[in-house]
């Protein structure tokens, strides 16, 4: 690692203090660290602070036009081997997922063409919110290294994850980018952490000739949220999708299918597992035999006739089977009657819980949902939501759920 060199980019929070211990390992280390300090990092330390500690200049400003003259933000974004960003705050984050640049922190690190690493510090809640975590999930698809924070107490009084990592443990993820030494750290305990989750989702499509077929309206975002969220809280999830075009969730293993058929042999095969989620909006019919080739029109106004069979129940199927995960979870898409038909869709399934919607609106394509957990104790009944915070509370749920199991 000598010789490399870091770019430093301290945020504003209490733990802006740890940023000194880490200049001193990182030059320990024999590589060369620059610091960026941002306005609210300059409430908890000084530039000349972390001048006195790297020994080169320190950049608070885009508009440091002797700054600019001498280095150039660009440059300055780009001459590194590695970013840093310590601690990265909410804000930060945020700004980083939205590629908002209203400082020279946040241009620097939308102009840099080289790795980032971003260490978050932040009040538990905050960091446990859904919308930090959707702009964590955001940062990971970029290919940011995203450190998890360390539990403990911390300087607002709460106590939980949020607490910015020891320096010595940053250090170890600096040595590790760079393909150095690692000290053997004590994993992070997460709720889902050794759990197996199967998760389905999206529509199946199911074929009457080459060029058509019979389908739904499901977009597969619920679905793909939800097994986001699993991944978030330290689940294995494995995700079979139906046919649409979304991005894999970060640390999520994903199955594409095509036809009912096809989504229960891949749910067959992702089994055992200690929980299943089942999410995907399957073809209830198919037609019993599809064409080989595109049918024609006859032209003389004659309509071909389809002749459907029902498809396989892969819910009440899974619910029988001697490989029946400990929690099971069905979905239901109702256009009325939201409630009965999700008590009577429990009873006839056998699963422990049924999420009901009411899709008689955009819910299928849309980005917000509004759920009822039907159980054989009662409903229970959510306000409407955007999709990914309605994933991490069945998420934090099934948690729970399976903690007792």
């Amino acid at each position: 690692m000598k010789g490399k060199r870091i770019l430093l980019i301290v945020g504003g929070g209490i733990a802006a203090y740890k940023a000194c211990e880490l200049i001193r390992l990182i030059r320990k280390a024999g590589m060369s660290v620059r610091c960026v300090l941002t306005d609210g990092g300059a409430q908890f330390i000084t530039p000349m602070t972390l001048a006195a500690l790297s020994e080169q200049p320190v950049h608070t400003s885009l508009w440091d036009l002797k700054n600019e003259a001498e280095m150039g933000h660009i440059r300055l974004s780009r001459e590194a081997d590695l970013v840093v960003v310590c601690p990265a705050t909410a804000d930060l984050l945020a700004k980083m997922a939205a590629g908002i640049t209203d400082s020279l922190a946040t241009t620097l690190l939308l102009a840099t063409d080289k790795p980032v690493m971003a260490v978050p510090a932040m009040n538990v809640r905050m960091w446990s919110h859904a919308a930090t975590q959707r702009n964590v999930a955001q940062l990971r698809g970029d290919g940011v290294i995203v450190l998890d924070p360390d539990e403990g107490p911390m300087a607002c009084g709460e106590f939980g994850p949020g607490r910015l990592p020891e320096p010595e443990a940053i250090m170890d993820a600096i040595r590790a980018h760079f393909g150095g030494y690692v000290a053997v750290a004590k994993p992070k305990t997460l709720p889902l952490a050794g759990r197996h989750i199967l998760v389905t989702a999206g529509p199946t499509h199911e074929p009457i000739d080459p060029v058509r077929y019979i389908a739904n309206r499901s977009s597969g975002k619920q679905g793909f949220a939800i097994a986001g969220a699993l991944a978030m809280l330290g689940a294995r999830v494995s995700l079979v999708a139906g046919p649409v075009d979304l991005v894999t969730p970060v640390g999520v293993e994903r199955i594409d299918v095509q036809t009912a058929r096809d989504m229960a042999a891949a749910v067959d095969a992702a089994l055992p597992a200690d929980a299943a989620v089942m999410v995907a909006a399957v073809a209830d019919w198919r037609t019993e035999n599809a064409a080989t080739s595109k049918i024609k029109k006859a032209g003389d106004g004659t309509i071909p006739s389809l002749v459907l069979t029902e498809n396989p129940d892969i819910l009440a199927t899974l619910s029988k089977s001697d490989k029946r995960p400990a929690l099971l979870i069905g979905f239901a898409a109702e256009t009325d009657d939201i409630v009965a038909h999700a008590r009577a869709k429990l009873a006839r399934k056998g699963c422990d819980w049924i999420i009901a919607n009411d899709v008689s609106g955009d819910v299928m394509g849309g980005e917000r949902n509004r759920v009822q957990i039907v159980t054989t104790d009662g409903v229970e009944n959510w306000d409407e939501q955007p999709k990914d915070v309605v994933a991490m509370k069945i998420a934090e749920r099934i948690a729970a759920a399976l903690s007792l199991l």
